[in-house]
């Protein structure tokens, strides 16, 4: 089976002790009908419920090595650029079957299921779900990619300005929407930025992520800024991170949210005196 990092691995039989090294990637085997077999999982796996009852082997910040080893596990799936390559490394070293992920379009998402679910032998329920996904995809990219461009500027971070370029999976969210993403051009995955760089690309909408106690400072930091399109229509929109950011199927909810916050920038354009 081959892996987003260009390794094929092969199990001897469908994983019955599955280590997650990622949120979105526990996600994803709950959705294709492995959760039962996840037996570590690192902090902030909280969807869906019975993900909070997993035995924590790290977080974002590093991968607890001895905890996964404890687990005995027979399949570890990593987070390619969210996970230590050097932990990962390590992790393949030891002998163990890891398998890295590393979604950079929506339809990727689908096809990622359904090698979960051939890793694990749900491939049924895998299928179905990847199915259900393809279909809610096609409806909002029916309903919205020929509508009129908007440009955009996602924000991940507020205090050091983290955007995300065209190789990010939510550049391709943007584009679903009609969207067109002003930092698509840069380097890398999230590059930083600054407050001028965005009032020179001017946005026509800033969507933002993050905490949602601090959204109304964030919002009111951008409306100082009356010389941005963005700004003077008020199309400042907040998207739940676990939404939008997680890469797991929810995205596509928080697609959905996107979608309509770019409907309402383009209703705004009638406005008299917008241009």
């Amino acid at each position: 089976m081959p892996d987003d990092a260009g390794r094929t691995l092969t199990l001897a039989s469908p994983a019955r002790r599955i280590v997650s090294l990622a949120p979105n990637v526990t996600e994803l085997l709950y959705a294709a009908g492995a959760g039962n077999f996840v037996v570590g999982a690192v902090a902030y796996s909280d969807y869906p419920e019975a993900a909070k009852t997993i035995p924590r082997v790290g977080s974002g910040a590093g991968l607890d090595i001895e905890a996964i080893v404890a687990l005995h596990p027979d399949l570890v799936i990593a987070w390619q650029s969210g996970n230590p390559s050097w932990q990962v490394e390590r992790l393949i070293a030891l002998g163990m079957p890891v398998f890295e992920t590393e979604p950079r379009h929506l339809d990727d998402l689908a096809d990622l299921l359904e090698r979960l679910g051939r890793l694990a032998g749900t491939e049924a329920i895998a299928g179905k779900t990847a199915a259900d996904f393809r279909r809610y995809l096609a409806r909002l990219r029916a309903r919205y990619s020929g509508r009129p461009v908007v440009p955009a500027f996602y924000q991940i971070l507020d205090s050091s300005l983290l955007t995300v370029s065209r190789r990010h999976l939510l550049n391709d969210v943007i584009q679903l929407c009609g969207g067109r993403n002003v930092y698509a051009d840069l380097p890398g995955l999230t590059p930083r930025v600054d407050v001028e760089s965005v009032v020179q690309r001017n946005p026509e909408v800033i969507l933002a992520s993050g905490y949602d106690a601090l959204w109304q400072e964030w919002r009111d930091r951008w409306r100082a800024l009356p010389m941005l399109t963005a700004s003077m229509r008020d199309n400042l929109f907040f998207i739940p991170p676990d939404l939008i950011e997680r890469q797991s199927l929810r995205i596509l909810d928080g697609s959905a949210q996107i979608c309509t916050a770019l409907e309402q920038a383009r209703a705004k354009r009638k406005v008299p005196g917008n241009r």
